[in-house]
């Protein structure tokens, strides 16, 4: 066979997805993240292409930021117009569930091809530095005698701190239909709205406001986790007599109608991203818990969060 034939042959094959990850070219990876600059889907997404490419498994990563919706808007562009595109990547997490369930949104998440499950972190809670509150008990007492004057500013409606603030109001006698919950299409926004003392209580995973706890600029009050994270000396919420546990994972979906060749491909390329020092080096920058799950596990995995979701939130009288 002359070597352009078969070169030609080669590259149709690898288009199908019938040839083994180890015979196909660097991939164009193209990356969507449903939230806008700033969040924790960003910054996974962001740290996840260049790990992909360090790993050599993508030639190019390019990012398409579309927030809003709890990543309902970004769903639905990335299940229209990726069909059947094995380069298409796109971050998600518990927070997209939860919006889906308030939201009702047209597209479905099982449009989509899952393919992993990447991280977890706990949410914390914190105070702008002039706060006129200092503690999660100061908190508790105002929102016992006024509900509505405690704004908690987070992600998107059925965020993970969203369900948290339902849960510890629910927790502390007060209805939760009564919190003031105000919604930010991504990171960036929410730690604006904190750091002016646009709203009374941020929360977030750890990660996205540890420069400014870090620095004082903000004052954590509260960890989501059933322990102390691990050096850390902020308590957490069971601590304070308040019995609520509740945590957040992030992971990656392929495109609708890809085959499952080309679905057990991107899972193998992703595993070697996550291999990667360059991966090791956002894992231990953003404290970032390594909660790998792939293929048919991590499909299971998703169906099975999605029901005790809906769950706590029709509890929490979310839903």
């Amino acid at each position: 066979m002359r070597r352009d034939t078969f070169l030609h042959s080669l590259a149709a094959l690898a288009v199908g997805g019938a040839l083994p990850l180890s015979a196909q070219a660097a991939q164009a990876i193209k990356m969507m993240l449903p939230a806008n600059p700033g969040g924790g889907w960003d910054t996974t997404g962001r740290a996840l292409g260049k790990a992909l490419q360090d790993a050599g498994v993508a030639s190019s990563v390019t990012y398409d930021n579309k927030g809003g919706a709890a990543g309902a808007i970004g769903l639905a562009q990335f299940v229209n117009g990726s069909k059947g595109d094995p380069n298409a990547l796109m971050v998600m997490g518990a927070v997209m569930l939860g919006g889906i369930i308030t939201g009702k949104p047209p597209v479905n998440l099982s449009q989509a091809t899952p393919l992993a499950r990447l991280t977890s972190e706990y949410n914390v809670f914190v105070l702008p530095a002039n706060s006129p509150y200092k503690t999660m008990a100061d908190v508790i007492a105002q929102l016992k005698k006024d509900p509505g004057s405690i704004k908690w500013g987070g992600g998107s409606r059925g965020s993970t701190e969203h369900i948290a603030a339902a849960m510890i109001a629910r927790a502390v006698g007060v209805d939760p239909a009564k919190i003031n919950y105000v919604a930010f299409r991504g990171g960036g926004e929410a730690i604006s709205a904190i750091l002016g003392g646009n709203v009374t209580v941020g929360g977030s995973g750890f990660s996205e406001f540890a420069e400014y706890i870090n620095t004082g600029k903000m004052k954590p009050i509260a960890v989501t986790s059933g322990q102390r994270l691990a050096g850390s000396s902020v308590p957490t919420l069971k601590e304070q007599g308040i019995d609520v546990e509740i945590g957040n994972w992030r992971g990656v979906y392929g495109a609708p109608g890809i085959s499952r060749a080309q679905r057990d491909a991107l899972i193998a390329s992703l595993e070697k991203a996550v291999k990667s020092a360059s991966w090791a080096e956002a894992m231990k920058k953003n404290d970032w818990t390594s909660a790998w799950l792939a293929g048919d596990a991590f499909a299971s995995f998703v169906d099975n969060e999605f029901a005790s979701l809906r769950a706590t939130m029709v509890k929490s009288g979310m839903v």
